[in-house]
């Protein structure tokens, strides 16, 4: 059953950074990204949880490797305008996938009585999946908002360029209901609002 989000609900914004957008074509790919929508879903979940009050989180990609648009100290480090933190916000560096390794984010969240955290960000299958799983796995209830997260297409072993939108739905796919509830922008609002009962009508829910 889903609950009402109030001050033990976080917003955890995974690595939105301006090096995301130069990152889908590293490496000489033929780069494509889906859901183009995300960060301004993420701005209007981002905008209504600072109106209620409620905790907001970041973190922030510092790659290991030197040319990484996500290096902190280049100018892909920066946040996308629109979704910078504020002051008191706090921000936790990582070199790795998980938002949880070599960080001390955990402490945070349990310092601020955080047992439930909303999740946005990039890329879908990347650092967003990798903090999900791991969210599930220590026991937050966890929410992934599927229209304000994107990732880019992904090319297999055998040459198979498999396309950004199937990535994308084969990961939320596999992470629903086993680390995380998905939901969508507007589902998450409803929730904000307290209009639970009405949402869980509306899905088939009761």
């Amino acid at each position: 059953m889903i609950k009402a989000f109030v001050q033990d609900t976080c917003l955890l914004m995974i690595d939105v950074q301006d090096g995301i957008d130069v990152l889908q074509h590293w490496g000489g790919l033929n780069g494509r990204r889906n859901n183009p929508g995300a960060e301004a879903n993420i701005k209007t979940l981002l905008t209504a949880w600072r109106v209620k009050g409620l905790p907001v989180f970041y973190t922030a990609h510092d790659s290991r490797e030197t040319r990484s648009p996500l290096k902190l100290s280049g100018p892909g480090g920066a946040f996308k305008k629109g979704l910078e933190p504020r002051d008191g916000e706090p921000v936790f560096r990582k070199d790795v996938n998980s938002g949880f390794i070599g960080t001390n984010l955990e402490v945070a969240l349990r310092r601020a009585g955080v047992g439930r955290l909303v999740v946005v960000g990039f890329f879908t299958n990347m650092c967003v999946a990798t903090t999900v799983r791991m969210a599930g796995n220590m026991g937050y209830d966890t929410y992934l908002i599927d229209d304000a997260c994107s990732c880019t297409n992904r090319v297999g072993p055998d040459g198979t360029d498999y396309d950004a939108e199937l990535i994308h739905a084969t990961t939320i796919a596999n992470l629903h209901g086993e680390f995380c509830t998905a939901l969508t922008t507007d589902n998450a609002l409803e929730i904000l609002a307290g209009n639970v009962e009405r949402l869980e009508r509306v899905q088939g829910n009761e």
